[in-house]
């Protein structure tokens, strides 16, 4: 379903009970809504109303300005939120989505029940615009897409055993990083290399859960571990033999985490 916001069509789908609680999920970045399949049944099943949202200029919704900020990102989601009359949520973003995540709980703090936290980080990415993301610009706008960034990111995403256990779903994953604009992508990069909240942490109220795997390089533990420190009263946890995406990976062991979780906050 799509939704008119500022000017662009963002996508959106909801499931479940009208009077269940709702859990908003939000994805990576060069990735859509889908990095949570494997999380809708399992939450469906146990009383939850699901919300996914496509970042702008992924999977189903319009592209953006190239100005994009981590503001804005969050002001789309609360702009779904009224539009679909849902005064609260349970909010669980992965990588930019925990961005979003933690800028939400900062401005929007009335509306956000519990944070989830997933493989995220408080502030810019190491190597900034210069040594990280102007490269990958380069060669995306040589190639008019994603694909050449896309063998690296699966590599960051998820372990070689994974694409040997799941070569379908490795593949799924991997066409829609292809797919994925570069203009929603150099919109979402801007955005990251211009956030920080490390001094707004402490501000944050909802109860929050920080998740991150061992071997994520993309937003390495001790970022999510120091988001865990600055946050009051927020748990963390490290997920051993696990990268970027672990929802994606281990489903069943991180389905358990975000169950409990969920079910605490009640």
């Amino acid at each position: 379903m799509l939704v008119n916001v500022d000017g662009r069509a963002l996508r959106y789908d909801i499931l479940g009970d009208e009077k269940a609680p709702v859990v908003c999920l939000t994805h990576c970045l060069s990735f859509d809504s889908g990095v949570w399949a494997e999380q809708v049944p399992t939450l469906l099943a146990a009383g939850w109303r699901v919300l996914r949202l496509d970042m702008r200029g992924h999977g189903g919704s319009e592209p953006g300005p190239e100005n994009c900020t981590m503001s804005m990102l969050a002001r789309d989601v609360a702009d779904i939120l009224d539009f679909l009359r849902i005064p609260q949520v349970h909010f669980v973003g992965v990588s930019i989505g925990g961005m979003i995540g933690q800028v939400f709980g900062i401005e929007y703090p009335d509306r956000a029940l519990s944070l989830m936290l997933c493989g995220t980080a408080p502030a810019a990415l190491e190597g900034g615009m210069a040594n990280l993301w102007q490269p990958r610009f380069d060669a995306i706008a040589q190639s008019g897409s994603l694909k050449p960034l896309a063998d690296a990111t699966m590599e960051r995403w998820v372990t070689d055993a994974f694409r040997e256990r799941r070569p379908d779903r490795w593949r799924e994953i991997h066409q829609t990083i292809c797919r994925t604009t570069v203009e929603g992508y150099q919109a979402g990069a801007r955005a990251i290399d211009n956030f920080n909240v490390l001094d707004r942490l402490p501000s944050i109220s909802a109860p929050t859960l920080v998740l991150c795997g061992d071997g994520d390089t993309g937003t390495p533990p001790a970022g999510n571990r120091t988001i865990a420190e600055l946050i009051p009263g927020a748990r963390y946890v490290e997920l051993k033999n696990a990268r970027h995406t672990p929802m994606v990976e281990y489903p069943e062991l991180f389905g358990e985490f975000l169950l409990n979780w969920l079910e605490s906050g009640r």
